[in-house]
């Protein structure tokens, strides 16, 4: 337990076989990723259930996240292969045009609704930005576009525009027929992609409770219009993911740095989880490790504070997948032994609301001042360790809780480490008593150390409302 940022992995046909499946989980993932954009609905349970059984086996709680795939905008195929675009050429965005019918000159569009979303002089970015067009003028259903930046142009790339602005709503019927899916699969989070408001999250939360789960909701940063509604839309998320493949082309590459840090810091200040994605260690899809600039994106990522830094293709699909997970967590220790001083300050200069957090920050504050081994949580839902864990500290925050739910909630928050334990009894000191003997037991902590225990009353409802000082050993 010496790493405390986490690991988000995807899976897919590189990591269907259990074997790499069990070496992948041994290698350090804390929480599997499901994309819905690839694969059937069954493809993702049977990865779940061998999540669930593997994981058993190591005796590890490990998360499942679902991420839907959203409103993807893309073009359609072309007759006769990839076509080479040239700067200067005329091209077509053609929503009549039959969907294999694609030329030189022109291709059909997925997305209908795209000719009342542009207008004469928007910059439209296709494969990611690869190739780019400016809009000449829209003529009913069609968008007459000159290439700005050309290139070789295949069958279904995806389509943004550069400052946003596409009215697709975020959650479609696939969706949320998939959310549905994952609610019974039992996932632990489910991200909503390409949320542009607070109320797409709300939506996507109602949609949850009406398939009867309570899973925490992850909003995918990708949209420029999310960064205009950034505090309401990470309120009412429990995660934030910073999704910088689609959120680097609508605002560009210059922006997204700052963008970055603004995400997971204002994250935390919120006390909400915040996970990095997208290209991290890309170049190890085909190669044994990673380049020095990905290594330097991890570690810049860890130091800004991110809960969790994500693999997506790596993974899925790459030749190593089991070596990218052990490159990823070397990296992520390393930048961790490079933080710099341990301080104080989400949540210290605020008026307290609740008990909990008012406890949280408390415990976080005496054991750095006492130089504490451990901070120990006893915990139902999870939202004490969390609390603390937004603060800077290098003190190991121990998650103890029965519900396996929690547990695994608790996997994609840094620093926090959860662990099973139900106690004999409720009496007052029975719970810490057994807390700390299960530590010691693990070798987590020793006789002469001291640990920080948060606790609420047991003989009634509550919540954490107390912080018990204890010497192992005495």
């Amino acid at each position: 337990m010496t790493r405390r940022t986490k690991i988000v992995a995807t899976l897919g046909p590189a990591t269907d076989d259990p074997a790499t499946l069990k070496q992948l989980l041994a290698a350090g993932v804390d929480v599997v990723r499901l994309n819905y954009s690839h694969g059937s609905a069954d493809d993702q349970r049977k990865r779940a259930q061998n999540v669930r059984r593997i994981a058993e086996e190591l005796g590890r709680d490990v998360g499942i996240l679902a991420d839907l795939q959203g409103p993807k905008i893309r073009i359609e195929r072309f007759a006769n292969g990839p076509v080479e675009l040239v700067d200067g050429a005329d091209f077509c965005l053609d929503m009549e045009l039959a969907a294999d019918a694609g030329t030189v000159h022109t291709v059909g569009c997925a997305y209908k609704q795209l000719p009342q979303d542009v207008k004469a002089g928007d910059l439209l970015l296709l494969n990611d930005g690869v190739i780019s067009m400016q809009v000449l003028k829209v003529d009913g259903p069609r968008i007459h576009c000159q290439v700005k930046l050309g290139g070789l142009l295949s069958d279904r790339k995806g389509i943004n525009k550069l400052g946003g602005g596409l009215s697709a709503d975020a959650l479609t019927d696939k969706d949320r027929a998939d959310l549905k899916h994952a609610v019974e699969t039992g996932v632990d989070f489910i991200a909503v992609s390409f949320p542009r408001c607070a109320q797409d999250m709300h939506e996507a939360r109602k949609l949850v409770e009406a398939a009867g789960g309570k899973t925490d909701l992850v909003a995918k940063i990708e949209r420029a219009e999310a960064l205009d509604d950034l505090p309401a839309l990470i309120a009412a998320s429990d995660a934030v993911m910073v999704a910088r493949g689609d959120l680097g082309v609508e605002i560009g590459d210059a922006e997204l740095p700052w963008r970055q840090k603004q995400i997971i810091s204002q994250a935390r200040e919120m006390n909400r989880m915040v996970i990095t994605a997208t290209q991290m260690m890309e170049s190890m899809i085909s190669n044994p490790v990673p380049t020095r600039a990905e290594v330097l994106d991890v570690a810049n990522a860890v130091m800004d504070g991110t809960d969790a830094v994500m693999l997506s293709a790596e993974t899925a699909m790459g030749k190593y997948p089991v070596k990218v997970v052990e490159s990823m967590a070397r990296v992520c220790v390393g930048a961790e032994r490079g933080r710099p001083t341990e301080r104080s300050g989400i949540g210290f200069d605020s008026h307290f609301q609740k008990t909990d957090e008012a406890i949280a920050m408390a415990t976080v504050w005496t054991a750095r001042h006492m130089h504490a081994e451990a901070i120990v949580a006893l915990t139902e839902s999870g939202s004490t360790p969390l609390l603390m864990s937004r603060d800077t500290t290098q003190i190991p925050i121990y998650a103890m809780t029965r519900h396996q739910s929690t547990r695994r909630r608790m996997a994609l928050c840094r620093g926090v480490y959860p662990i099973e334990f139900e106690p004999t009894a409720l009496e007052t000191l029975t719970p810490v008593r057994e807390a700390i003997a299960c530590l010691k037991q693990r070798g987590l902590v020793a006789d002469g150390e001291r640990v920080l225990v948060t606790k609420g009353d047991f003989t009634g409802p509550g919540g954490t409302n107390g912080m018990k000082i204890v010497t192992v050993g005495e």
